[in-house]
């Protein structure tokens, strides 16, 4: 009887952990291409967004945002044991865009081509001055008003621009690729 009931409570065990399991998520096909996201990972930033599911297109940047989420803050870092902003401000552009970036947030800010808020667009970078330091923080915009960074109390993290971190914002703009310093230099 013992026996059958211990049978019985793994079997409920391994039924439940199944039921938990979901797709993980992973980068899938090249770098700055578009892969349509796996339903789940659509449907949860659709909601932290407040966006709809279909708005969600760039699979390849959300499954590295999900990957990357509530990896800690590390001054320095560039893994999964702890990143700074500009460190995942420059895999996130190198992984999903196919984009090189320097390294260092002044050096980021060097390389952008300046915006007004309301034309950013997702993979454009924003600039924050923290502790009355300019361009201290780097962040990378979503959409909706969205950014993901590397919070120094929460890890990486999806935020609303016009949340706290709004009072610090400093600059913004899309990154200058060869193309865009040739269309630059032609005008």
């Amino acid at each position: 009887m013992k026996l059958n009931r211990y049978a019985l409570l793994c079997c409920a065990f391994v039924v439940m952990l199944s039921a938990c399991h979901s797709k993980k998520a992973a980068l899938k096909g090249e770098a700055g291409e578009i892969v349509k996201p796996q339903p789940s990972i659509a449907e949860k930033y659709a909601a932290i967004m407040g966006v709809k599911e279909s708005d969600i297109k760039n699979g390849r940047l959300y499954n590295f945002i999900e990957l990357w989420t509530g990896v800690p803050y590390k001054f320095g870092g560039l893994d999964k044991d702890g990143v700074d902003c500009s460190g995942l401000t420059l895999l996130l552009e190198q992984q999903v865009y196919g984009i090189n970036l320097p390294r260092i947030t002044y050096q980021q800010v060097a390389v952008i081509k300046r915006k007004y808020e309301e034309e950013l667009k997702e993979g454009d970078l924003v600039f924050f001055d923290f502790d009355g330091k300019q361009f201290s923080h780097v962040g990378v915009y979503l959409q909706n008003g969205y950014i993901v960074h590397a919070s120094s109390t929460k890890g990486v993290i999806v935020v609303p621009l016009h949340g706290f971190m709004y009072k610090y914002f400093s600059r913004a703009g899309s990154i200058i690729t060869d193309t865009t310093v040739s269309a630059l230099k032609s005008e």
